[in-house]
């Protein structure tokens, strides 16, 4: 790209650093200690990475350039998101999230909601292959529950994001997890029989956590038997519940399976659940739109809800496409350093100094795990976190003697899982705002997610679980140590 027809200066590996660590430390400090909003940490660091590509010869042109062509690439994203507001919107006005709770609170032991959360999203997630379907339809119903339960949310959304994740990454069926085994050079389902060696032990760690948890005092006290039977009581008197209830899910899931294109599905199941609303819960065509742009809100039911347990607004007040809005400015402000910071090609400086340093087979893990952070971290594009350190690390695998299946599991294992772990990803944005919990209060609950990169490290140091093929020399007389 040209810059006023002048030669674009290259960076050292000081200058390509300024950016990266510039916005770690306005996170950090920023929100991490100070509390402050994200949004605006995000554009100072985009001011950093803005002031760099000016230094380096780029137009102003240039940059807005790169910030729009990142945000056309996300504009699917964003519109999934919104949708998605619409959909918890119609979903409460029609009946069908308030009955998959109801019949949650009378089968569901407090003592076993995080494990049933686990459980049934991984289930959901491995059958549709996509994580965002999962928390999104019985992953909501199951937040519902665990309120219900009151059990601490921070812990139900993280069972909830460590299922839904789960199947993400090893379903035949996820895109990421296609799109790992492609751009690695590996076949589909070898990646996903080597990602066993990282995700079961993983899967078998949070599921004796959650079980652990919920049979001690981690999650504080649980519902009593009467505020259980107060909140299906009070559900059974606002809503006419029937079966065909979860006809929307049905439609979602099953447009998931077979492949369907996204955001017409979830449209579909919005008109869906407004007509469900309006036959079986008497509720007006005007109500159900406002419902869809709004969010619901228990005002509008005809009877009097002024008596009504103080759980059920807290419950049913949600949703609507305009619930999305502070989500989708966080989005823009994320992809605006991201587009900055990709023109300036500081991660191509930071990552060829890092192949330099590599010389056995678990820095080389240590190095696909940490490239894969910085991506998913800078770019906020969990596509780029396994396409770029795939393309970098891929010869580096095969002069070690290393299968690139290794190389396809580290990517997902640091990138897919780590990704809805990052407050200003868009997966990161999509589980906070789908589930009602802040990103950094479910983390530490999301133990499928993050336990993954300790297992990869320690394979790779160990050798454990590693495939090797017969080394292969990049040039006569040069062969990488292997290790």
């Amino acid at each position: 790209m040209e810059a006023n027809h002048k030669e674009i200066k290259p960076l050292s590996l000081t200058l390509a650093l300024l950016p990266v660590l510039g916005m770690l430390f306005f996170l950090i400090v920023g929100y991490g200690v100070m509390g402050l909003r994200i949004e605006p940490l995000l554009l100072c660091s985009a001011a950093v990475a803005t002031g760099l590509a000016l230094w380096q010869g780029y137009r102003w042109d240039d940059i807005i350039d790169s910030i729009v062509n990142k945000l056309a690439r996300a504009m699917p994203v964003i519109l999934i998101l919104i949708c998605v507001g619409g959909l918890i919107g119609t979903w409460m006005f029609s009946g069908t999230i308030p009955f998959m709770v109801y019949w949650g609170l009378e089968l569901i032991s407090p003592h076993y909601i995080l494990l049933a959360a686990f459980f049934l999203t991984s289930i959901v997630s491995v059958c549709t292959g996509t994580s965002w379907g999962a928390a999104g339809t019985v992953g909501v119903a199951l937040m519902g529950v665990a309120h219900g339960l009151n059990v601490p949310l921070a812990a139900a959304a993280g069972a909830v994001v460590s299922g839904a994740y789960f199947g993400d990454k090893i379903s035949p069926l996820s895109d990421s997890t296609n799109f790992a085994a492609i751009v690695a050079d590996t076949t589909l389902f070898e990646h996903i029989r080597h990602l066993l060696w990282t995700t079961l032990p993983s899967f078998l760690l949070a599921a004796v956590v959650y079980w652990v948890a919920g049979n001690s005092a981690a999650i504080g006290e649980v519902a009593t038997p009467q505020r259980v039977n107060d909140i299906t009581q009070a559900l059974q008197g606002l809503y006419h519940f029937n079966i065909v209830l979860l006809l929307p899910p049905v439609l979602v899931l099953w447009g998931a399976v077979r492949r369907k294109p996204v955001i017409p599905l979830m449209l579909l199941a919005c008109a869906l659940a407004v007509v469900l609303g309006v036959v079986l819960q008497g509720l007006s065509l005007k109500q159900g739109l406002d419902a869809f742009v709004g969010g619901f809100h228990i005002d509008m039911f005809p009877q009097d809800t002024a008596a009504i347990v103080a759980d059920i607004p807290r419950l049913l007040n949600r949703g609507g496409l305009s619930s999305m809005m502070s989500t989708i400015l966080l989005v823009f402000c994320a992809f605006s350093f991201a587009g900055a910071l990709t023109l300036t090609g500081a991660l191509d400086v930071i990552i060829n100094r890092l192949l330099q340093l590599i010389h056995t087979t678990g820095q080389l893990i240590a190095a696909t795990v940490a490239t894969t952070l910085l991506v998913t971290g800078a770019t906020s594009d969990g596509k780029l976190a396994l396409l770029v350190p795939a393309e970098l690390f891929k010869d580096a695998y095969r002069r070690m003697g290393l299968d690139t299946r290794n190389l396809s599991r580290t990517v997902e294992d640091a990138g897919t899982v780590i990704e809805p772990l990052i407050p200003w990803t868009a997966a990161g944005v999509y589980m906070a705002s789908t589930l009602g919990v802040s990103t950094l209060d479910f983390l530490p609950w999301a133990i499928q997610c993050w336990a993954a990169v300790f297992f990869a490290l320690f394979y790779g140091f160990t050798g454990i679980g590693i495939a090797r093929t017969a080394p292969v020399k990049d040039a006569p007389g040069k062969q990488a140590t292997t290790a």
